[in-house]
C-alpha cells in the first residue's frame, strides 16, 4: 500500500482479506508511515460490504517488535510533536482496527512488543506460535505507554500483565498470556499460519450480518472511559532527562543511565 520497505500489504481473497505489517531487518517494527498505512488498510476494508474476516499478520516470522526506535529523536523530545505522533499517527492506526466492523484474527509469530501487543489487542482473535514473546519494555527507554495504549493493552491482557509488562518490563511466553486470556490459542510455530487460515474460512463461512452485529454489541459492553485530565498531561515528558537518555542509550546500544 505504500513505497520503501517499511510497509502495509494487502492481500484480498474472497472475504477474507490478510493484512501484513513488513519492516524487514527490525522485526515489523511500526515506523510512522506504517502507522498512517494501517489507518489507510483499514478505513479502507472497513468499507467493503462484502468483506467478512481479516487475518492481521507480520512478515517474516515475526509479529512486530515495537515501534521504530530510529525514527524517535526527530519528533519525540517535542512535546506538540509526541501528542502528534500517539494521538494522530498512533492512535489513529489502532482506532482503525478497533473499527473494523468483521471479525480481525492476528497471527501472531516471533516478537510481539509494545506496538505489537498494542495491535494486536485491537483484534478479536489472536493465535500464537510457542516461540512468540510479548512485552512493552519502553520503561527501559525511559518513557510510558500513552494513556489510550495503555488503556487498550490493561483491558485485553489484564490489569496485572500490563503492570508487569509497563513496571517491570517483563516478557512474557505465549503459553502464559493464552493462561491469562490474551490468546485464544498456541500453536507450534510451524502450525500458525495454517490454523489461522483455517479460522478466517470458518468465519467467513459464518453469518456476516450476525457477526457484524456482534462485534458493535462486544465493543458496547466494554467501552470505557479515559479522563481529559490525564489526556491534557500525558505527554509533558516529552524533554525530560529520562526520556532522552533512554532514547540516546538505545541507539547508542548501551546500557541507560536513569
Amino acid at each position: 500500500m505504500s513505497a520503501g520497505l517499511d510497509r502495509v500489504l494487502l492481500n484480498e481473497h474472497g472475504h477474507v482479506t490478510r493484512v501484513v505489517l513488513s519492516n524487514p531487518g527490525k522485526f515489523n517494527a511500526m515506523s510512522r508511515k506504517m502507522w498512517r498505512a494501517l489507518a489507510a488498510v483499514f478505513k479502507t476494508l472497513n468499507g467493503k460490504p462484502d468483506l467478512r474476516c481479516v487475518i492481521l499478520a507480520g512478515e517474516g516470522g515475526h509479529f512486530c517488535a515495537g515501534g521504530d526506535i530510529a525514527e524517535y529523536p526527530g519528533f519525540r523530545f517535542d512535546e506538540v510533536a509526541l501528542r502528534d505522533f500517539h494521538e494522530r499517527d498512533v492512535w489513529g492506526g489502532l482506532q482503525s482496527v478497533l473499527d473494523c466492523p468483521v471479525p480481525v484474527i492476528a497471527q501472531i509469530e516471533g516478537n510481539c512488543m509494545g506496538a505489537g501487543v498494542e495491535i494486536a489487542s485491537c483484534c478479536d482473535l489472536r493465535v500464537a506460535g510457542q516461540g512468540a514473546r510479548f512485552g512493552a519494555p519502553i520503561a527501559r527507554l525511559g518513557f510510558p505507554m500513552a494513556p489510550r495504549e495503555a488503556q487498550l493493552v490493561a483491558r485485553e491482557v489484564g490489569s496485572a500483565v500490563a503492570k508487569a509488562m509497563l513496571l517491570e518490563a517483563a516478557v512474557f511466553d505465549a503459553e502464559t498470556m493464552r493462561q491469562q486470556g490474551f490468546l485464544n490459542a498456541v500453536l507450534s510455530d510451524a502450525e500458525v499460519a495454517a490454523n489461522v487460515a483455517e479460522r478466517a474460512a470458518r468465519v467467513s463461512k459464518l453469518a456476516p450480518q450476525a457477526a457484524r452485529m456482534n462485534k458493535q454489541t462486544l465493543k458496547a459492553l466494554m467501552s470505557d472511559g479515559l479522563t481529559e485530565r490525564l489526556l491534557g498531561d500525558a505527554y509533558g515528558y516529552a524533554n525530560s532527562p529520562e526520556h532522552r537518555e533512554g532514547i540516546a542509550a538505545f541507539l547508542e546500544k548501551r546500557p541507560p543511565a536513569f
